[in-house]
């Protein structure tokens, strides 16, 4: 039985290691996330049938996601921000509602001068004014708010998964 540590990013358990192989196959989809389950196989050394139920166990225990990633600008996202937030006693209600927004992509509990980070994507300007003062600002706990606006997205990669 592996050993399991907690995890993180959810504060439960979770697997504490990758093995190799899987890591391998990590590395193959990150390069190309449509490459086709045989040629993996081929250059990890397992059969298309082993790279394919290794994926989806990947998938079942939310080691991995296998997605699109897009520039939010290209599909009509024209502003993005990260909000510092400091909320008054338990955070997690705050951190749940925030999860349930569409325009919030990253929520994560912080230590420092904020207690929660969060990342959210808007179509405009009044639309990130809309979503900052009228739905973040007016939950239940939150304290203050601190926005740091994106001018130029400069680098965006998911590529740090294995090394």
């Amino acid at each position: 039985m592996a050993s399991r540590s907690a995890d993180p990013r959810t504060g439960t358990g979770s697997p504490s290691a990758v093995d190799a192989v899987s890591l391998a196959i990590i590395e193959q989809l990150q390069e190309d996330g449509r490459r086709p389950y045989a040629a993996i196989g081929k250059a990890v050394g397992l059969s298309e049938a082993a790279v394919r139920q290794r994926v989806q166990k990947l998938l079942d225990q939310g080691v991995m996601q296998i997605v699109a990633v897009t520039d939010p600008l290209t599909v009509g996202f024209r502003r993005q921000a990260m909000v510092g937030i400091n909320v008054e006693g338990d955070l997690d209600p705050v951190a749940e509602a925030l999860s349930a927004m569409a325009e919030c992509e990253y929520v994560v509990m912080t230590a420092g001068s904020f207690d929660l980070m969060v990342e959210i994507v808007c179509e405009d300007d009044d639309h990130l004014l809309e979503t900052i003062g009228k739905r973040i600002r007016t939950l239940p706990g939150v304290r203050s708010t601190e926005s740091f606006v994106y001018l130029k997205l400069k680098k965006q990669t998911y590529m740090w998964g294995t090394r």
